[in-house]
């Protein structure tokens, strides 16, 4: 069970993620994960990938694939994974299924968490983080038990600047025109699953394992 999550910034999609990585066993495998075990294992890809880093630049598309697909190949993903921040582009997509293609492998699924951007807006902007420990919280679905004070050490909580409504804004502009394209990409390719993220957590999950048991 090969699958991709799609979703915007704050869609939940990194929550579901998990909870089918739980579910089937498989492993949850975000890009970011891959960068920092490369990185941290000195590989090769690790070092090349340090160098764009260190500068502040994007990791090529061609060196981000091989990442991927060296992780997927790993003993772990034989029974499948779930991959979640990739791919963001056409390009990425097209790479991944060139390289699947080339060891018999293909993406069974890639589930789109369907959330509108005023819904991420006001969800994201009620995110409260601990400026001590780094805990997270929410207004709304995961408040303190006192206002403003972290529950773990006390600490005071803030909006993070990734949080503020008018950075959202700009990273669901960047999303639209990078990663809707690949909503498009999935349909034609038959594999696109789409979900309502607006209803509860334990719901959205519902509906995706009704989706892959079904299939």
């Amino acid at each position: 069970m090969k699958i991709i999550m799609l979703g915007a910034p704050g869609a939940g999609k990194g929550t579901q993620a998990k909870k089918i990585a739980g579910k089937y066993g498989i492993p949850h495998i975000s890009t970011g994960d891959i960068f920092r075990a490369n990185i941290k294992n000195g590989t090769e890809l690790g070092k090349k990938a340090k160098t764009y880093m260190d500068q502040g630049l994007l990791v090529p598309d061609e060196l981000v694939v091989d990442l991927v697909v060296d992780r997927v190949n790993q003993e772990d993903c034989t029974k499948g994974y779930v991959l979640d921040g990739f791919p963001r582009t056409i390009p990425q997509a097209e790479a991944l299924d060139k390289a699947l293609a080339d060891v018999d492998q293909k993406i069974d699924y890639a589930i789109n968490v369907e959330v509108p951007d005023e819904n991420i807006v006001n969800r994201m902007s009620g995110r409260r983080a601990c400026v001590s420990c780094g805990a997270t919280y929410h207004l709304v679905y995961a408040p303190t038990k006192e206002e403003g004070i972290c529950d773990n050490c006390q600490g005071s909580l803030i909006l993070r600047d990734d949080d503020k409504p008018e950075t959202v804004k700009k990273r669901l502009n960047v999303y639209h025109e990078q990663t809707q394209p690949l909503i498009d990409y999935y349909t034609k390719a038959g594999v696109l699953v789409e979900v309502d993220g607006t209803i509860d957590i334990d719901d959205v999950f519902a509906a995706i394992v009704k989706v892959l048991e079904e299939a």
